[in-house]
């Protein structure tokens, strides 16, 4: 197992009515930034609730935050935190919104041009440079809640990119699994293959002696396919609710990460093709990672066995079992409502991959994945084949 260190202050606060706990999670002196998305948090009566909850103190609402969050769109909201001296912030979404919440913590304090927060992925660990912040979640499916990583799109420039540091994790996140029951079935849907394709990320690189990693990614895998299907047909189910709503947190808040190899560049290629066509970005990586494994097969072989074996009881060679394991991915993501391919999202798709392979070389990604052995021109392969 490699050496780690394990860091994650987050208070997490689970289950039915939390929501009514706010008033004494936020500290008594805040002046408070409320954030949320398009407005579906007045629908399902989560705003109430908040509102509610926050009687007596001084609240300024930002809304609008895109499912992609726009750097453009979060600098008006920088102002108003400058202008208005705010001193909290309350994410009230899904992870695009605290994806967002966490660049407004990060950038109303930044002494130089916020952009080089992306542009240079600043890492912030200083936590008194930065403004605290809270969520509350209404949509499962990046984990955002319990860690301090976020991705942010510059729409000027059609980039999507990340930042983070353990300064921005947030202070608490309150997370009630009724929250799913007002959901569109595509959310639910992209917030299983969103997951899911999480932890494969940490997952299928190379087999390793970090053994309980394994098996607490593994077991999450499992839960995520017996609930899925379930869960997008059944979401006042409060089993299925909360087990998927779980599934997420654990999905990305560190711990299956900590002392083993990482990819990530499924995650990388996909934030391209939201950049490009504003494609979901569940549906991204079901596009790009079954082809990435089939490119990287054998480097990647060992894992695809043992996950073959262990999630879909595959038996045969190692190849077989490998081979299949992919096209059991391929099903499952069928299954939740994913087109695999490019060409069903987009009809102009044809210099993709050129366009992806310029961009990453001209940011110097010229080598990826847990054995920094994804190429330039692997990606190009990657990409052509998720045509």
């Amino acid at each position: 197992m490699l050496n780690f260190e394990l860091y994650n202050p987050t208070n997490l606060i689970f289950g039915k009515g939390q929501i009514e706990k706010l008033a004494t999670l936020v500290p008594k002196d805040a002046k408070i930034l409320l954030a949320y998305g398009g407005g579906s948090i007045f629908k399902n009566g989560i705003h109430e609730q908040v509102r509610k909850s926050l009687e007596g103190f001084d609240v300024i609402e930002f809304g609008g935050i895109e499912a992609n969050p726009h750097f453009e769109t979060l600098m008006k909201a920088v102002a108003i935190i400058r202008e208005q001296k705010i001193n909290f912030i309350l994410a009230v979404g899904g992870g695009s919104v605290i994806d967002g919440v966490k660049f407004l913590s990060a950038a109303a304090n930044f002494e130089g041009n916020p952009i080089d927060i992306l542009k240079k992925r600043i890492l912030f660990k200083d936590v008194t440079k930065v403004v605290p912040f809270g969520t509350v979640l209404t949509l499962p499916a990046t984990g955002s809640e319990m860690n301090s990583g976020s991705v942010i799109t510059i729409e000027t420039t059609q980039e999507k990119l990340d930042f983070g540091g353990s300064a921005l994790f947030p202070k608490f996140s309150i997370c009630d699994p009724t929250v799913i029951a007002s959901l569109p079935k595509r959310q639910l849907q992209n917030g299983i293959v969103d997951a899911y394709t999480h932890v494969l990320e940490q997952y299928l690189t190379y087999p390793h002696e970090g053994y309980l990693q394994d098996r607490i990614a593994e077991s999450i895998l499992q839960t995520l396919i017996q609930v899925g299907p379930d869960v997008v047909q059944n979401p006042t189910d409060y089993a299925l609710a909360s087990n998927f709503m779980w599934s997420c947190t654990m999905a990305l808040n560190g711990l299956i990460q900590k002392g083993v190899p990482s990819d990530w560049a499924t995650h990388m290629i996909g934030h391209e093709l939201t950049a490009l066509y504003g494609i979901d970005h569940a549906r991204t990586l079901a596009v790009v990672g079954p082809n990435l494994y089939r490119v990287m097969f054998e480097t990647k072989k060992g894992k695809l066995t043992q996950y073959g074996k262990r999630i879909f009881n595959l038996t045969g060679s190692d190849d077989e079992i490998a081979d299949e394991a992919i096209n059991k991915t391929v099903e499952f993501f069928h299954t939740m409502g994913m087109q695999t391919k490019l060409s069903d999202y987009t009809k102009d798709f044809q210099k993709t991959a050129d366009f992806i392979v310029t961009r990453f070389e001209q940011r110097g990604w010229k080598a990826l994945g847990e054995k920094q052995n994804i190429t330039l021109e692997k990606i190009q392969s990657i990409v052509e084949m998720s045509y």
